[in-house]
């Protein structure tokens, strides 16, 4: 869905279920439309009417942090829906361009390593947000020794290549199910999180369905995720996200 149709559909339905009364608004005679009306919205958020029409159309140019701050306080949106207005707001505005990055080196910085390597009582990798594993301790390597040494198409070896691609993940995972989920779920959330990146992007459009089991709970981009047991005795590792 084209982002600025996406903030209309979304400030206006959130408009729509908040009642004068429950914003605090004197009601007078009967409505065309449930909720409230723009001009009342502007006015709860302390900005005029005409410019909080063009935020509603997903006009998005100069709008500040407090003033989406302000129209999420007068559409009572709650965290979840707040930080989606904040998404949508970041995916329309135009962004500076960017100076190509060099592609990035196989691996981590030597501290990471050092910090991976002192985990001796556990397997651990560190992987980024595109599930590429770009190191692991010890026992990290040798828990998935297969995908390290099997995993297809270039560079580091990847988890969502290795689980969709490689035969021998179905006998590898003990539930493949949840593991396809997870991989599924990682790249998506990333990309929820920050709309203009657009690797996770494609990624996450172009990748399967999801299955039925849960996603790990957590932005993977900042705290350590399980990852799903394979069909052996070790403990399972916990995997970093780079």
């Amino acid at each position: 869905m084209d982002a600025r149709r996406e903030i209309k559909e979304f400030l206006t339905s959130r408009r729509a279920r908040v009642s004068p009364d429950q914003a605090g608004l004197a009601s007078y005679g009967p409505r065309r439309v449930p909720g409230l009306r723009r001009e009342e919205v502007a006015v709860l958020a302390g900005v005029s009417a005409p410019y909080y029409t063009r935020i509603e159309r997903g006009n998005m140019n100069g709008v500040s942090e407090s003033v989406l701050d302000a129209i999420s306080r007068a559409l009572r949106l709650d965290e979840a829906e707040h930080a989606h207005l904040f998404d949508l707001a970041r995916a329309v505005r135009p962004t500076s361009p960017r100076r190509r990055r060099r592609a990035a080196k196989r691996g981590v910085r030597p501290s990471i390593q050092h910090v991976l390597d002192s985990l001796t009582g556990a397997a651990a990798i560190v992987h980024s947000a595109r599930l590429d594993n770009l190191a692991a301790n010890p026992l990290g390597y040798a828990l998935y020794s297969d995908m390290f040494s099997r995993a297809a198409g270039p560079g580091p070896p990847n988890s969502a290549r290795y689980v969709f691609l490689d035969a021998g993940a179905r006998d590898f995972y003990i539930d493949w199910d949840r593991a396809a989920s997870d991989v599924v779920a990682i790249p998506r959330t990333a990309a929820g999180r920050d709309p203009t990146t657009g690797t996770c992007q494609a990624w996450s459009a172009s990748s399967p369905p999801r299955a039925t089991s849960s996603a790990p709970a957590g932005p993977p981009t900042t705290s350590a995720s399980t990852t799903q047991a394979p069909r052996t005795s070790t403990t399972p590792s916990s995997a970093t996200s780079a």
